[in-house]
């Protein structure tokens, strides 16, 4: 399965502080709107808390067709998708079967399904509110934040 991939070339460097790389499972780089295996395309953004820009597109020509059946052997798709996402933080997808969801997080790749499809905007938004507030663990963990947790909720006696 081959993988064509459009890049944003910029000579600016991303604002400094925390930093993610997110990619989205997208069928029309609007919206995260696809599952694991049938993504046509991957659209990966680096999101800082006041700001994002769009790095790449990552496309395939063959896709699962969500049959649930297994793959013929020797036929890989999970690889070379896992591989497009090298570098990345975050994988927003609809849904991600086990093997799959094993080797993205063998590749040190939080994968995160959402319900229903959303649009880019509203995920960035979601993901930079995380970032400005007080981050759940797995995100801490990610970010590679050495802060500790706010205490803000017990009350001063």
């Amino acid at each position: 399965m081959l993988a064509q991939r459009l890049q944003l070339v910029e000579p600016t460097e991303p604002a400094a502080g925390p930093r993610l790389r997110i990619a989205m499972a997208t069928q029309d780089l609007k919206s995260m709107n696809a599952h694991f295996g049938s993504a046509r395309r991957f659209a990966i953004y680096d999101v800082t808390p006041t700001e994002h820009r769009f790095i790449e597109a990552v496309s395939f020509g063959e896709t699962s067709n969500e049959s649930g059946s297994h793959q013929k052997e020797g036929d890989d798709k999970i690889g070379p998708k896992v591989e497009a996402l090298t570098g990345c933080h975050l994988l927003f997808v609809l849904a991600i079967g086990g093997p799959a969801a094993a080797r993205v997080v063998g590749a040190h790749i939080h994968p995160v399904k959402l319900t229903k499809p959303e649009t880019v905007e509203s995920i960035i938004t979601r993901v930079q509110t995380m970032m400005n507030g007080n981050p759940p663990p797995w995100l801490r963990k990610v970010m590679g934040a050495q802060t500790p947790r706010s205490m803000d909720f017990l009350d001063e006696d």
